[in-house]
């Protein structure tokens, strides 16, 4: 069934799961073929920090563009609209990290470890180490994919992504030492710390500057029209060298583990569609619009990949268990999501019919302040 969004996709974004399949593809042929750079380019550290300085400038090249995106300063109208940000901030701080933790247990150390021994326990906790830390971090940018596919409120969506990269920079360190310390390993908080500050609170913090700077010089329409759109292919290019590079690190890992990738699997897509439905029930319980329940629930599910990727490096090194965990969390992202948003899109019109009245056009502007296209909706509506 094609939705009216999806006809609207952008190109990139309508083949995204081939862009991430033929990255596996040209990664892991580059890491068997060429083993030498491979390995040369995964040694390239920043001091004592473990910081892979490849990965960290296609991380940032990424970021930078995303934190240019957050306008702060339309925070202040979540206040008069707090139900969906709530529950999205629930299932993310609350549950997912946690869940996570609970199922990469349960199957990865219990049953495919310590019961049916198809993995040794030492690899068995480093893959959970990576588990955790993907879950730990709530997705950025393909949220605004996502969003977009779903028909959902773009300034909510906005809003809720600015909230939870703040919430982010001093939320993630300490839940990623807590649960991974559970699992058995010790993480090195110094190099946490560094990762925090080098991938979140520095673009972060360079994003706002140069959204500020630019909007005071040039305008919002400008900074809109023709700023944004110049970083665009560099955040394409920048996702896609990435992935090239992850994979011809993980290279080995993935061609003489390949049965590990499909059992880790199973703890993310459960994990996904765990949390993914527990936000839009809890959602439509709290007669929450869909427009912010269905990115809200993508919100939910979805994971900042190219930080954990990134944090799983730096702590345990590119050819690690755990970075593998966090590739295999690559690999399900694009697929699984794209199926949560026509599950969202399919499942609309049972979300709407349940008697309740703030779908009517007069109740709308006192749940949620809808964007033109809602508003413009309920004013036909009217007529």
């Amino acid at each position: 069934m094609k939705t009216r969004s999806s006809k609207r996709l952008a190109f990139f974004e309508r083949y995204l799961t081939l862009w991430v399949a033929a990255c596996m593809v040209l990664g892991v042929g580059i890491g068997r073929l060429f083993p030498g750079a491979t390995h040369f380019l995964s040694g390239m550290e920043l001091g004592q920090s473990h910081v892979n300085i490849p990965i960290a400038v296609l991380i940032w090249l990424m970021i930078f563009p995303m934190m240019l995106k957050i306008d702060f300063g339309g925070l202040r109208g979540v206040a008069r609209r707090p139900k969906g940000l709530a529950v999205t901030l629930f299932v993310n701080w609350l549950v997912k990290p946690f869940s996570m933790a609970l199922f990469g247990s349960f199957f990865v150390v219990g049953l495919f470890s310590s019961t049916l021994h198809w993995i040794d326990p030492g690899t068995a906790h480093n893959y959970l180490a990576g588990l955790i830390i993907l879950a730990a971090a709530p997705c950025t940018a393909m949220v605004f994919v996502w969003s977009y596919l779903v028909e959902g409120d773009a300034a909510y969506t906005l809003a809720q992504v600015a909230i939870n990269d703040l919430i982010m920079t001093f939320a993630f360190a300490p839940i990623v030492m807590l649960l991974v310390g559970v699992s058995g390993i010790v993480v090195p908080k110094e190099v946490l710390l560094t990762s925090v500050v080098a991938f979140i609170v520095i673009p972060l913090a360079a994003g706002w500057i140069s959204r500020s700077l630019v909007i005071r010089l040039r305008g919002l329409a400008w900074f809109e029209r023709s700023f944004l759109p110049l970083f665009k292919p560099v955040m394409t290019l920048a996702l896609l060298a990435t992935l090239v590079m992850i994979f011809a690190f993980q290279a080995e890992n993935i061609l003489t583990n390949w049965i590990a990738v499909g059992l880790l699997a199973i703890p993310i897509l459960i994990q996904v569609y765990a949390n993914s439905g527990l936000t839009y029930l809890i959602m439509r319980w709290l007669r929450v619009p869909h427009p912010v329940a269905s990115p809200g629930a993508l919100i939910g599910a979805s994971n900042f990949f190219e930080l954990a990727v990134a944090v799983a490096i730096t702590l345990f090194g590119p050819t690690s268990p755990a970075a593998l965990a966090t590739v295999v969390g690559v690999l399900v992202e694009v697929p699984v999501m794209l199926s949560v948003c026509h599950l969202c899109v399919g499942t609309k019109g049972w979300y709407e019919a349940t008697g309740l009245d703030f779908f009517d056009t007069d109740s709308i502007p006192r749940e949620i302040e809808c964007d033109d296209s809602l508003k413009n909706r309920g004013r036909k509506e009217e007529r």
